[in-house]
């Protein structure tokens, strides 16, 4: 890979690393559409707490995964709620990453196979790469 693209790439995981550990933090605590469109017909207190009125929201029950470490927008055993959302927010995007950069890993190691067995790849400008996939055309023709 080019240096202009490892720089790129650098860039933009450092942009999303900042973004989910610090200006996630700084989101509306507000429900979303979903959540204030379950609770209409309800009174909710300061804590959204429901405390009268009949909405669909009272039928919800907690997840099954709502224990574990990453549940809530953050971090389970960090006090500090600014540090535990930053932290939630930068291990989704580092776990993200993994995942994208091993999938086009393993794509790109699949290359195209040439007929003596030499794996390449289209991104390498290899000349033999063109009459390989002009080859196989006319054969499969």
């Amino acid at each position: 890979m080019k240096n202009r693209s490892w720089a790129f790439l650098a860039g933009g995981l450092l942009v999303a690393l900042l973004l989910a550990g610090v200006v996630s933090n700084y989101a509306s605590s507000h429900p979303d559409g979903l959540d204030s469109s379950l609770l209409k017909g309800c009174t909710v207190d300061a804590d959204d707490n429901i405390v009268a009125g009949s909405c669909p929201a009272q039928q919800a029950r907690d997840h099954e995964l709502a224990d574990s470490p990453l549940a809530d927008y953050g971090v389970r055993g960090v006090q500090n709620s600014f540090v535990s959302t930053g932290l939630s927010g930068v291990l989704g995007v580092l776990v993200t990453f993994a995942i994208g950069a091993g999938g086009f890993w393993l794509l790109r190691r699949r290359g195209t196979t040439l007929t003596d067995g030499d794996t390449t790849t289209p991104a390498e400008g290899d000349p033999a790469t063109s009459d390989d996939v002009r080859r196989r055309a006319d054969a499969a023709s």
